[in-house]
Formats: C-alpha cells, structure tokens, sequence
C-alpha cells in the first residue's frame, strides 16, 4: 500500500504519495523528488518516513550519476581510464561521506540534536545525490571542452570548478536539510550546531580533496600511461596551484 504525507510548509498542505521501491527507475526518480519538493521530503526525513528506502534509492542514483561522471571525465584519456575513473568516483564520494558522517552525527547530539543516525545519513546522502546530479547535468559542457581543446591544464581547472559548484549546492541543500528535519523546532544547542556544521564543511572539503588526490588519476595525464592509482605524494592544494601557475603560462 501507498502511504500519505501530509505536511504543512509555510501555510501551505502538501499531500506526497511515496511508493515502494520498484527498480533503478525509481531509484533515479528520487532526484526529482529531491529538487521539486525539498520541504516534503525533508518532512519525510523528520517524520522517519520510508527512511530506509530513502538511503538505499539515494546510494544507486548517486553511484549511477557519479559512475557517468567519472567516465566522461576518464574519456580525456584511454578506456581503461573510463572504467577505473567511472568506479573510484562514487567510491571517492561514498568513503569520504562515511568519513566524515560520525562527526557530524556525535557533535550533533553533543549540542542537543535529537536526529536519529538514519536521519543524519538520508540527509547527508540527500547533498550527495543533488551533488551528483548536478555533475551529470555539466557533463555535456566537459565533454564540449574535452572535444574542442587539448590542453590538459585547462581541463583539469575546469573539472575542479565544476566540482567546486556541484559540491558546493550539495552542502547547501545539505544545510537547508538539517535547517527543516528534526531539529527545525528544537532550539537547545541551535547556535553551537550552525557553528558546528560550517566546520564540519570545511572538514568534508578537507578529507574529500584528500581523498581525491588518494584515489587520482580521474583524467589521467596524456604523457602518462594509464594507472589505476599513482603513488602518494604532494597534495591537492599545491597540484592545483601549479595546473594554474601552466596554464597562465601558456597563454
């Protein structure tokens, strides 16, 4: 049977049907749900409200859009690259989330959060599946690049943008998540919890380009053969630094 949500958001009554899982159609149907109505489903999330099914549905959309992703940006160089940068993308987003999600959850009730661990994984996943979506939807503009330009140093930059604003509207959403879920009326420890989280972001950039870094190359250096992982060394941060320093310098 269908259950039926009736929720009240600033005066208005929302009646949403959820139905059952039926496949990686619905799966990828969540993210529309996602973006449409984020009041209702965040409702849903307060309310525990199908919560498992949530997560589950929210893991295959984010792995699905996240694995295309990874293979357009894989296409810069050789098939091999395809496939390994179409697997460590979502892995890459699904480690550093686990990562990071004890944190959040333990601070949280530190400083009054009445969240379940449930409830604090649907609404991180609910960020990584909006951020995943919004990669798939650039794609289109990496592969016009990838297809119209060499230049390596060019591609990787733009790459880091686009993630930089995917990632970016996904703590967003994220924020507004946690802004409307369980503890939207619970005003013990409200301040110390908005103080805790803009932390809490810069902690998940911190281990998320780690990671990345960790788990490179993505797109694969064309002077380079194919690796499905290369040896640790410098970092992130000074790698971009010296991708910028190129290519000004080839201008």
């Amino acid at each position: 049977m269908k259950d039926l949500l009736v929720d009240e958001v600033e005066g208005v009554e929302y009646i949403e049907s959820l139905p059952a899982r039926q496949g990686i159609a619905s799966d990828l149907a969540i993210v529309e749900r996602i973006l449409r109505n984020r009041r209702v489903f965040f409702a849903e999330i307060r309310d525990e409200i199908g919560l498992r099914d949530k997560i589950v549905s929210m893991l295959v959309a984010s792995f699905v859009f996240l694995g295309l992703y990874g293979g357009v940006m894989g296409a810069a160089h050789s098939v091999p690259q395809v496939l390994s940068s179409a697997v460590k993308l979502p892995l890459l987003f699904v480690v550093t989330l686990f990562i990071c999600a004890p944190s959040l959850y333990f601070f949280n009730i530190l400083f009054g959060s009445r969240q379940s661990i449930l409830q604090n994984i649907a609404l991180m996943l609910t960020a990584m599946t909006t951020t995943s979506v919004l990669l798939v939807s650039l794609a289109p503009v990496t592969l016009f690049f990838l297809s119209t330009t060499s230049g390596y140093q060019f591609f990787k930059l733009l790459n880091v943008a686009i993630f930089g604003i995917a990632g970016s509207m996904g703590l967003v959403f994220l924020k507004q998540g946690f802004e409307h879920s369980v503890d939207a009326d619970n005003a013990e420890g409200r301040g110390a919890r908005r103080m805790l989280f803009v932390l809490w972001m810069i902690l998940y950039a911190f281990v998320g380009t780690q990671m990345a870094w960790t788990l490179r190359p993505f797109m694969g250096a064309p002077d380079e053969p194919f690796r499905i992982v290369r040896q640790v060394g410098g970092n992130f941060y000074s790698n971009v630094l010296d991708s910028i320093v190129s290519f000004l310098g080839g201008l």
